[in-house]
């Protein structure tokens, strides 16, 4: 049994602008590539709004530092096969950072970690997909434009970035933006045909990435 850890923000938990809401768990895309997957591989999900690369944001209750949380992760779900690291949207949040080179030096410290940890029982550390959310796009949701004002333009480098950081480290690499686009209700989040689209596009990179 391969095990996969798909770690990330909204994105991942599966937000849905429409009400606001949560997706069906068959619409999110970790659920998806689970089932693209089958029954040899366990894919785990977790997602956490408002989770950062590796930056506090203090104005939740729950600890949204992505380099922190990680290695409790890590030790609670080894031994990993495969780590699916889609974060950076909300980097792009002007009291958070607002600089994708910033998110981009976050998510350096994120493939560090997951290759750096001591796994229970001499585990060997995961293989590694990079993956880069959708492009943010203006809205005329005054809060989520406010919330993320300038990130329109910011994100639009993320790809690139990390695509130059998959090469240096030799992780695996994926864009969202090229099969997904966020919703305009409000600039961040996918409905559920584009957040399907990720976990359907994921399955073939995943299925290399573990030999399967």
């Amino acid at each position: 049994m391969k095990t996969v850890l798909c770690y990330g923000d909204s994105l991942t938990w599966g937000y849905n602008a429409e009400g606001p809401s949560r997706h069906a768990l068959e619409d999110r895309w970790p659920s998806v590539l689970q089932a693209e997957l089958g029954d040899g591989v366990r894919v785990i999900a977790d997602g956490l709004n408002g989770r950062t690369t590796a930056f506090d944001d203090h104005t939740a209750g729950e600890d949204r530092n992505g380099a922190r949380v990680l290695p409790t992760l890590l030790g609670t779900h080894s031994p990993l096969d495969l780590v699916i690291i889609l974060l950076g949207s909300n980097d792009m949040k002007p009291w958070v950072h607002g600089n994708p080179f910033a998110a981009r030096q976050g998510m350096a410290r994120l493939l560090k970690i997951v290759r750096g940890h001591a796994y229970p029982l001499d585990a060997a550390a995961p293989e590694i997909l990079l993956v880069s959310p959708p492009q943010l796009t203006r809205t005329r949701n005054i809060e989520f434009a406010e919330m993320f004002a300038g990130g329109d333009k910011g994100s639009q480098k993320l790809a690139e970035l990390y695509a130059g950081l998959a090469d240096e480290t030799g992780c695996g690499f994926f864009d969202a933006g090229s099969v997904a686009v966020t919703t305009p209700l409000d600039g961040v989040h996918l409905d559920a045909e584009n957040t399907r689209k990720i976990g359907e596009a994921l399955a073939p990179l995943a299925r290399v990435m573990l030999a399967l």
